[in-house]
Order: structure tokens, then sequence, then C-alpha cells
């Protein structure tokens, strides 16, 4: 079938007519006609993807998503939905890697839309430690189950050896006591690993996305970590929100979010891998 450019152009105009009114279902339909019209164009994927979105079609988004990058290449915008649905099917690590697809190229074509993209792989690695603490949480729950199962049963096959009460009540005594201070244990752990493990917006390098060490701040009051920022002036030389003119010499160090830094990984080593 030849494909029909023009008529699929118009169908993708009031595609985007219906997104813009909240019906995407009929969004969603008009542009797998203009898809039929002309299958060559990745923006109408990426479009189809984004009212599939809102429908909660995430799987169907996705093959959208993968196809508009096999026709384009790699695009920002198709990185950036695939980000979103593979977070909305709760594929932590994919999401993340889409989205840091998305940033890099953001950050080499000098696009705007960095902050949005930026807020989309925090979130990434914002759910992604949280269903990591999750899992963390509940595997230390059900070993410290198994344990106290298995000290109960030792407790009940001593108390069978037992030839009287007091005996008897000896032996339960001690092993309650053993228990509860397992139980102890484990909780006082649990209470001290969840503090510790919550990382502050203010420590992250919102260009490397890791904790800073030698954060420096730009004119504008906006604060990043050294290497970061020189490697990005170096390809840019622009303020990477503002894009007003930016060279190393206007960076100024931010010793007071160093050392609160400094601080925080003194207290939490555990941050330096996040």
């Amino acid at each position: 079938m030849a494909r029909d450019v023009e008529k699929s152009s118009k169908l993708k105009e009031e595609g985007n007519q219906h997104f813009q009114s909240n019906d995407f279902l009929g969004a969603e339909s008009l542009y797998s006609k203009a898809i039929i019209a002309d299958d060559s164009n990745p923006s109408l994927y990426t479009n189809r993807a984004m009212a599939r979105i809102r429908l909660g079609l995430y799987d169907s988004a996705i093959s959208d998503c993968h196809e508009s990058l096999k026709l384009s290449g790699g695009n920002l915008k198709a990185y950036f939905i695939l980000s979103q649905c593979q977070l909305a099917i709760k594929d932590f690590d994919g999401a993340l890697q889409s989205a840091l697809q998305a940033h890099r190229l953001c950050v080499e074509t000098n696009d705007k839309s960095l902050g949005p993209v930026t807020n989309q792989v925090l979130r990434c690695k914002k759910e992604r430690w949280e269903n990591m603490e999750k899992r963390r949480i509940r595997e230390g729950q059900e070993l410290e189950n198994e344990i106290i199962a298995i000290m109960e049963r030792e407790r009940d096959e001593m108390l069978g050896t037992c030839d009287n009460d007091l005996d008897k009540n000896q032996v339960i005594e001690e092993w309650n006591h053993k228990i509860e201070v397992l139980r102890a244990t484990f909780e006082k752990s649990r209470a001290a690993s969840e503090r510790k493990r919550e990382v502050p917006d203010w420590a992250i390098d919102e260009i490397s996305f890791a904790i800073m060490v030698d954060p420096v701040v730009t004119k504008t009051g906006k604060s990043y970590e050294r290497a970061s920022i020189m490697e990005h002036l170096r390809r840019h030389p622009t303020d990477p929100l503002t894009r007003e003119p930016l060279s190393p010499s206007d960076l100024r160090p931010n010793i007071q979010l160093r050392e609160a830094c400094k601080e925080f990984l003194d207290q939490n080593g555990w941050a330096v891998d996040w």
C-alpha cells in the first residue's frame, strides 16, 4: 500500500486536537489511522504511545516506543515516554536506563526539556530504590520468621525431654527470652537501616545523578558536582537550566553544601553507590 503522507499528517493533527481535549481513545484511533497511511513516521508512534499511556495500555505504548526508536535510530521523546511506561509496569531498571538515554540525548542536543527529563531520572531512581528497600525489608522479615521457627522447634524438642513442670517452665522461659532478644535485635536493625537509607534531594547532582562531593554553584544559584558541570560546559558553554552563557570562571565552590554532603556520606556510607 502506497504511503499517503498528506493524509497521515492531517490525521495526526486531528489526533493532536483530540489528545488536547483529553479524548485519548479518539486520539489513539486517529494516530493508528495516520500510521496506516504512513508507517515510516517515528513521531506517529510516540504520539500514539502518549495516548496509550493515558489509557493504561502500557505494553502497547512500549511497543510503539520501540518502533519509533527503530525508525529514528534513537530519539529523546521515545526514550522519555518509554521510561514512563516501564516505570508504570514496575520495570525499574529498564525505566532508569531509558530515562538516562533520554537525558544523554537531551544534553548532546542541548534540548530545552532537560528539566522534565532530569525529574524523570530522579523519579526512576527514587522508585527503584524504594522497591529495593521493600524487598530488603521483606527478606529481612522472612529471615526473622525462619530463625524464630527453628528456635521454637528446638524449644519444643527440649520440652519433650523434660521430666517435670519445673524443668519445662525453665526451658520455656529461657527460649522465650532468646526469641524476644532476637526480635528486638531485628527491630533495632530495621529502625536504624530505615533511618539511613533515604537520600536527600539536596545531595544529588542533577547531571550525573550521584551524591555530590565537590559541589559548585552557578550564577543563578544552582549547584552541581564540579566534574559534571565542567563536562557539560566542555560540550555546551551554557547554563543547563537557563541556557544563558556560562564559563568555568563563573562557578564558585559551595562550601556549605560540600560540608553537608560530606557529613551525610560520613554517616551513610551506603549512599556512595546510590
